[in-house]
């Protein structure tokens, strides 16, 4: 079976609403977009590369998805983002929406049905593991439903205060490993937590 991987950027009250720029999510009057990028450095940027070394499809919600189609597709030849948007590009993608007639992007398919129900289905199949960005809506749905084998969280050291969050009350509850961790020099922690099983319980008398 394959795995569900999700990479995050969290502050440290745990918001993910619009890391990358203001015009990402300013729903709820959200006025903070952008919070990630005085923090962006080689120590980050490593981090991703080293998630994207191995073979993956993307899973993503639809709203990332428009980012993503909006912007990789169309990176110049020259850009230092060229290696990443060739891997990007020819990926197969997978996009929860409704829209499906809407998905313009090379090899880009619309989930059917059930989310849940089909992200069960795509971890059985053959083929690489399964690699979300943001998706936050999406991803809370798939935490309740117990379907999110690998968090790569992404910790930085501001409060928000009020934003959308990674972690509703309605995540199933679950134990996880820390199998990495590092800082980088701007305070962000890069970590990686793999599943471990239920959560365990017990008393100090």
């Amino acid at each position: 079976m394959r795995k569900h991987i999700v990479s995050m950027f969290l502050s440290l009250d745990g918001v993910a609403q619009s890391p990358g720029a203001p015009e990402e999510d300013a729903s709820g009057d959200f006025r903070l977009g952008g919070w990630i990028v005085p923090y962006a450095d080689e120590a980050v940027g490593a981090s991703v590369h080293h998630l994207l070394a191995q073979p993956f499809e993307l899973l993503l919600g639809r709203c990332t998805y428009d980012i993503f189609a909006s912007y990789w597709p169309y990176v110049p030849a020259d850009s230092r983002n060229r290696d990443m948007a060739d891997q990007f590009n020819q990926v197969r993608k997978h996009v929860a929406t409704h829209r499906s007639d809407t998905l313009g992007w090379h090899n880009s398919h619309a989930l059917k049905g059930d989310l849940a129900d089909a992200i069960r289905a795509l971890k059985l199949q053959d083929g690489a593991d399964l690699l979300t960005f943001g998706s936050g809506d999406m991803v809370r749905q798939l935490l309740a439903a117990g379907l999110v084998d690998e968090l790569q969280l992404l910790i930085y050291p501001v409060m928000l205060g009020h934003g959308k969050r990674l972690f509703g009350n309605d995540a199933q509850a679950s134990a996880f490993r820390l199998a990495h961790a590092t800082s980088t020099p701007g305070g962000v922690l890069i970590t990686r937590y793999t599943r471990n099983g239920e959560v365990r319980t017990g008393t100090f008398e």
